[in-house]
């Protein structure tokens, strides 16, 4: 059987569907770090079945709404003292700005390289957004 020690301070990012852990550790740049970190994939769960999980030694800023978008599921462990001291659930976020581009070629958006882009949930069961400025949707 595999074991993963604890960690004394971090995160643990748990509950994330199968097959995603992957994609989560390279958004967050955890192959670049130099510090402990830990991805478990398909790991035994009662709630999934499978699932993957991250563990990070150190504490880092997390961008909650690209983690929303990746898994809305997922569940963020903050660990002090080898003991969890609060966790995060995650949504859909309502709004993302500069993480999504519009497929739109005459959006302003894609012609004005310093007009950020705006994206606003629209249908959180298709996960389906649409551009603020030109309302062009995009589903997930």
């Amino acid at each position: 059987m595999l074991n993963i020690n604890g960690i004394k301070r971090g995160i643990v990012i748990d509950h994330i569907k199968p097959g995603l852990g992957f994609k989560i550790f390279r958004e967050l740049k955890l192959d670049e770090v130099d510090y402990t970190t830990a991805l478990i994939k398909n790991a035994p769960s009662d709630k999934l079945g499978t699932k993957d999980l991250i563990k990070i030694d150190n504490e880092i800023d997390l961008d909650l709404d690209v983690l929303g978008l990746i898994d809305p599921d997922l569940t963020i462990c903050i660990i002090e003292n080898e003991q969890v001291v609060k966790k995060i659930k995650l949504a859909l976020p309502k709004a993302v700005t500069g993480i999504l581009q519009c497929k739109n070629p005459r959006c302003i958006t894609s012609v004005e390289p310093h007009v950020e882009t705006t994206f606003l949930l629209v249908d959180a069961a298709t996960k389906a957004y649409k551009c603020e400025y030109c309302n062009s949707r995009t589903s997930l």
